[in-house]
Formats: structure tokens, sequence, C-alpha cells
């Protein structure tokens, strides 16, 4: 019984600090508090950065210690990320991995060298390198750095890379056998492009672009130079039409041989 304080955060309408009773289920909190996302929901984390990262079908579970427990993440300091379908989850592993993993002191080798191992399993993964195994070697590492850590922050540092091999798995998959990062995230497996019959020519794209790798007149589709293009995803993230699209690699090389024979 009692109240909560929760700090609503991500890829939701309304971000604020909000304070509610213990068992509130999650989906009251991010869809009538917070409002939704404003594109499809996929995730959300709790508690901070070793927190369970739980799928859709886990909203209605109630905001409590055992519950969220239950489910493979924590309560902690009460942070919620929201996230949506152009968040990618191997990333959002990676990177708090990474972070919980710089802050480890370093006494207890599970956590010293056991996350240093796991950050370095996800970059690979993140980059096209790695291999159907790996998941299997991130599941073994993330349970015995759990059990032999000696302190919480070791015990829960693998919390975002379990519950997503568990609740996402598909998508690993995706970036170790198809080398695409469906959220178009990951830089090294997917190259951006214009989309003509969605292309309004608004050149909200062409201002943000640092490069100049975006051209065109206004009121006409514009074009995407490649080799100018570093992958910082403002065009991505500025386009109200989803006329940029993120091709996974191997794609857009099949696409330019297509067009090559067809010529």
């Amino acid at each position: 019984s009692g109240t909560k304080t929760f700090s609503l955060a991500g890829k939701v309408r309304r971000r604020e600090l909000i304070e509610v009773a213990l068992g509130t289920p999650l989906r009251k909190i991010i869809f009538e508090i917070g409002a939704g996302s404003r594109k499809t929901f996929k995730a959300v984390q709790t508690g901070g950065p070793s927190g369970g990262c739980l799928s859709e079908e886990f909203l209605d579970t109630p905001m409590d210690y055992e519950s969220l427990g239950a489910a493979g993440s924590i309560m902690g300091s009460g942070g919620l990320i929201v996230m949506d379908e152009d968040t990618c989850v191997v990333d959002i592993a990676r990177y708090f991995l990474d972070f919980t993993q710089k802050e480890s002191c370093g006494k207890c080798s599970p956590c010293r060298v056991g996350t240093r191992h796991m950050v370095e399993i996800l970059e690979r993964i993140t980059k096209g390198q790695g291999q159907t195994e790996d998941l299997n070697k991130l599941q073994v590492l993330g349970e015995t750095v759990k059990r032999g850590s000696l302190c919480g922050l070791g015990q829960t540092a693998p919390n975002p890379v379990l519950t997503t091999l568990r609740y996402f798995r598909p998508e690993y998959l995706m970036h170790i056998n198809e080398k695409y990062c469906p959220a178009a995230v990951c830089r090294e497996l997917i190259e951006y492009r214009v989309v003509p019959e969605k292309c309004t020519g608004c050149q909200r794209c062409v201002s943000v672009c640092p490069t100049g790798a975006i051209t065109g007149p206004r009121s006409e589709p514009h074009n995407l130079d490649p080799s100018k293009c570093i992958k910082c995803r403002a065009c991505y993230e500025i386009c109200r039409f989803d006329a940029i699209a993120g091709d996974a690699i191997i794609i857009r090389s099949r696409r330019r041989t297509s067009d090559e024979q067809t010529k």
C-alpha cells in the first residue's frame, strides 16, 4: 500500500514526474497519465539503467515490487522510459549495459569481466558481426553476473539484456541473420534513402542535414547522396511524412544491382 513517485520519460506525449498508488497498472500510467506514444508502443523500461525492458504484453502489470520482479525487472529508482517502433532494443540493451559496466567498481570479477564481455558481444551484433550462438553466450553471462556479483549494481546490470532477449528475441535474430535493424538505429546495418512517393519537398530534412547529403527544390521529391550521409538520423527524426527510410545495406545493394541490370 502507499504511493510511489515515478519519472515518466521517453517516447510518450507527457513527460513528467508523477505520484501514483503502488499497484497502478503500467497501461494507466503510460496511456492515461502519459497520453501514450505518438507512434506504435514497443516497450517500457522500469527501474533506471539496470531495469528490464517489458513488452506490450506486460502493460497490465501492476507497478509493485513483486510483479516487476516476476517479469524480470525492478522498481529501482522509479524511472519509466517508454519506447516506440523507432527504438532498437538491441541498441538500448547495449547502451544501458555499457553505462552500468563503466560504473562497476571492479571489485568482483563477475561484474567487472562479465559485463565487459556482454557489451562486446552486443556491439558486434549492432555492427552486423553477431552469430546465433552469441545469444546463448549473453544468456549464460547475464545469469552468471547476476548470481556472482557482490552488490546490487552487478546483480541487476544484466536486466536490460536478459529481458530483451526474452521478449524481443526476433529482433536480435534480425540483426544477426538478416543484418538488419528494423528501427533503423544501428548505423552499420542501414542506409537511408528518400521515398519519392511520400516526399512533399518541404525541405525540413535539407535544413537539418549537417553534411548537405539531401538536396532538391521545394515542393519536389528530394535526393539523398549516400556517400555524404553520416547516418545521424536527423532527417529521419524530423520528417513528418515517413519519407525517409532506413534500408538494410544488403537490401540496398540488391536494389542497386537490379537497377544496373535494368539499365
